[in-house]
């Protein structure tokens, strides 16, 4: 009798790129989040996006989970836009 020597948890290709795809976004929320001027600002989104991206681990249906990586792209490129124009607005001040 064979056994496979893969985990019977492992993810499938699909989850694999998925999961990649989540902490990339995860990456480049926190990465973006340091160039926040305001310290409590940046505290706050810093705690926001780890306590979202938490509270969403366990999450295995497909449908949700790209509908949040939707929101999340929608919510780092609207992070980046309003960083875009607070520097390009303190240039002119």
């Amino acid at each position: 009798m064979t056994t496979s020597k893969i985990p019977s948890t492992a993810l499938s290709l699909k989850q694999f790129l998925q999961r990649q795809n989540v902490l990339g976004i995860y990456r480049k929320m926190l990465r973006t989040i340091k160039h926040v001027p305001n310290e409590t600002d940046r505290n706050y989104l810093k705690d926001w996006a780890k306590s979202e991206f938490k509270r969403n681990q366990n999450t295995t249906d497909q449908d949700a989970i790209r509908m949040m990586i939707t929101q999340a792209n929608k919510h780092l490129e609207e992070l980046q836009m309003y960083l875009a124009l607070a520097g390009n607005n303190s240039k002119n001040l």
